[in-house]
């Protein structure tokens, strides 16, 4: 093979890639081989020149080597055995986005755009909304510009495969000499190979992730020890400690009326008889009752209790009295007893309502709607209103403040109007006196809902605030936006106290944890994280889901957490380690709302597909660890299905007495 023809190659690349430097030196190089081989003939390998001029002529024709290569993967991977096909079929998606986006980098931009378009139809089902926004992907800029393109660029995706397959992948690529697939998967994709049969890891929720930093950065950060059980000397905790336990309150008052209760004795035992039998029998079955509804299972590990970071505020006596009372009165719920739902249908929306909101004993209801109003309905009201008894969203003339509606009518509602945006998000404080609304012109506004007017708005944002919510014992409240941040917010100060950065793209919900101790935040980057509310940082990151997040729930002990995402999966978190401990499997469309009942036995699931669903938690996390035993891949446990009159699920929560509420907006057929 003659040496000067590889030579002048050498330098055609050189001088095409603008590589000069690189091409100076090489000259110079080329200079001093001929001045010391002058005297002696010089041969080149003839498998590295074929080699050399091969990598040349294909680099002239790089659109057809992508098409051709990936083409001959796809076919490779399907015709493949059944048994490993599932896992061949991981590694085409992210070579697939690869290919293309190289293309669209080295200028092919045609060629790309077929290359799009012949191949998109293969991944449709799991990765759309990707597709979507590689969709806009148009020119060598956007690459960089748009988000979600360059964190692709930037990244490795992570595949799990078993030890076999990732041998019959390397092996396909050494035969064929797929030169430009190799190079893709080598810069692209990092295998975490695993031993055994490809059975046991079918399933897995993170078999393939698209994350900046991979797994092992999220592993890192999943070290970090947090405390997730619940407060300490909370009136949950003196209530499970104690059983019927009395608060301070009540001790006072039974210490005083002591004397008293002696001397009443002498009298109760001489009525005696039937009727003291009576009354005792009846105080016994309502104590006792009580204390089995308080008490967990006996099973079931009691919750670590932890020190508040936040000073919270201040519960009035007559508050504790009502919570104290409601927990007494809980309804015990299992796989066998279910709970009574009680469920707000939104008629007459017009397709503007964005969210809805219960208040905890369900007496309120608010919806936010694009109009820029929030609307609180008082359901001891509703009755009264002899125009309608339905939860009516008509639309009022523009600056309406008064009570009456255009027709002299008395509106079921109460109107709050100050936001210049779409209402995206409203959360009722703890006693139900306040309410928060986010908007999309950046702000949240407090509004008392015993003045009916705005308190506060509060200005941090730089982009449309996506959700908001209370913390479980109000005073603080927690927001997210498309700016990528969540922040910290109190009540009485006008700046935020803390502000979470770290996601890859919008946060989409946020939820406290019962403990107040921290706050998860559910992004379009497909990742939940977990922060740290006293120091800001993140303590955990949750890998798994295929698609931006929508909504999330706390178990009511601190142990777990669930999230459900656009897909319509719900994943079961184990906060300690930062691990997905179960699938939960059902739905056909967005999971929009989460809600976990009093005694945490139960999941609510709330989705657009009309549908609410019941979820045996306890069944679910019992059966892990023999799962993994024999590797069944059974894990989830759906108790119920409740099908709703075509109204998609807008809002679910569970009253302190374990009284599913679930609100809505009824939706025309299609």
């Amino acid at each position: 093979m003659d040496v000067e023809l590889i030579d002048k190659r050498v330098l055609e690349y050189l001088q095409k890639k603008g590589f000069k430097q690189t091409e100076i030196a090489f000259q110079e190089e080329q200079q001093q081989q001929q001045s010391k081989n002058s005297s002696s003939n010089s041969h080149t390998d003839p498998d590295v020149a074929k080699l050399i001029l091969t990598f040349t002529s294909e680099s002239e024709s790089l659109p057809a080597q992508y098409h051709d290569g990936y083409s001959k993967l796809r076919s490779w991977a399907h015709n493949s055995l059944d048994l490993y096909k599932h896992e061949l079929l991981r590694v085409l998606y992210p070579v697939f986005i690869h290919c293309f986006m190289d293309l669209v980098a080295r200028g092919h931009l045609q060629e790309a755009r077929n290359f799009f378009i012949t191949f998109r139809e293969d991944h449709e089902t799991m990765h759309q909304r990707d597709l979507q926004k590689l969709e806009g992907v148009l020119s060598p800029s956007h690459l960089e510009e748009m988000e979600f393109a360059h964190t692709l660029r930037q990244s490795k995706v992570n595949i799990k495969i078993c030890q076999y397959s990732y041998e019959l992948l390397l092996q396909y690529l050494h035969n064929t000499r797929s030169i430009t697939m190799l190079g893709v998967i080598n810069e692209h994709i990092n295998f975490q190979v695993c031993p055994g049969q490809p059975g046991s890891i079918s399933d897995d929720a993170d078999a393939m992730t698209l994350v900046d930093g991979g797994q092992d950065a999220a592993n890192l950060i999943n070290q970090k020890e947090i405390q997730w059980g619940m407060l300490e000397d909370s009136i949950e905790d003196r209530l499970e400690k104690g059983g019927g336990l009395l608060l301070d309150s009540e001790k006072v008052d039974t210490e005083n009326k002591e004397g008293e209760n002696e001397e009443n004795k002498v009298k109760k035992s001489a009525d005696g008889g039937k009727q003291g039998a009576s009354v005792k029998k009846s105080k016994k079955d309502k104590v006792g009752g009580t204390g089995k509804t308080a008490r967990p299972e006996a099973n079931t590990p009691m919750a670590p209790r932890v020190k508040p970071e936040l000073p919270l505020p201040a519960i009035p006596i007559e508050v504790e009295h009502s919570i104290l009372e409601d927990l007494r009165n809980r309804v015990q719920l299992s796989s066998v007893a279910l709970p009574s739902v009680s469920f707000y249908t939104f008629i007459n929306t017009h397709n503007s309502l964005n969210c809805a909101s219960i208040s905890h004993d369900g007496s309120l209801v608010a919806g936010g709607f694009s109009d820029s109003s929030l609307k609180v309905w008082d359901m001891s009201q509703l009755g009264q209103q002899t125009s309608t008894s339905a939860l009516q969203g008509e639309k009022d003339a523009a600056g309406n403040e008064q009570m009456l509606g255009t027709n002299g009518v008395k509106r079921p509602y109460t109107l709050f109007q100050g936001h210049s945006g779409p209402v995206y998000s409203a959360s009722f404080s703890p006693l139900g006196d306040f309410i928060l609304s986010s908007s999309a012109d950046s702000t949240v506004r407090l509004w008392s809902t015993k003045l009916n007017a705005n308190l506060v708005c509060y200005k941090g944002h730089n982009y449309p605030v996506w959700d908001v919510q209370f913390s479980p014992y109000g005073h603080y409240f927690a927001s997210c936006s498309h700016d990528r941040t969540a922040r910290i917010w109190t009540m009485d100060r006008i700046q935020p106290l803390r502000i979470m950065a770290g996601h890859l793209s919008d946060v989409d919900c946020v939820r406290w944890h019962v403990n107040c101790n921290y706050i998860a935040t559910g992004s379009s980057d497909k990742t939940v994280r977990l922060w740290d509310i006293q120091s800001g940082e993140c303590v955990r990151i949750f890998i798994g889901h295929r698609s931006m997040i929508l909504s999330l729930a706390m178990s009511p002990d601190g142990r777990y957490m669930a999230s459900g995402d656009e897909d319509g999966a719900i994943m079961m978190w184990d906060l300690a380690s930062g691990r997905c401990i179960t699938p939960l499997v059902g739905h056909t469309s967005c999971v929009w709302s989460l809600a976990f009942s009093g005694e945490g036995s139960l999941l609510a699931s709330g989705s657009a597909d009309c549908t609410v669903k019941l979820w045996d938690i306890n069944a679910s996390t019992k059966t892990l660890r023999s799962e993994e035993k024999t590797g069944s891949s059974n894990r989830l446990r759906s108790l119920r299905t409740l099908p709703t009159k075509s109204t998609p699920v807008y809002s679910l929560m569970f009253s302190r007495r374990n009284l599913l509420f679930g609100a809505g907006v009824l939706s025309k057929r299609s």
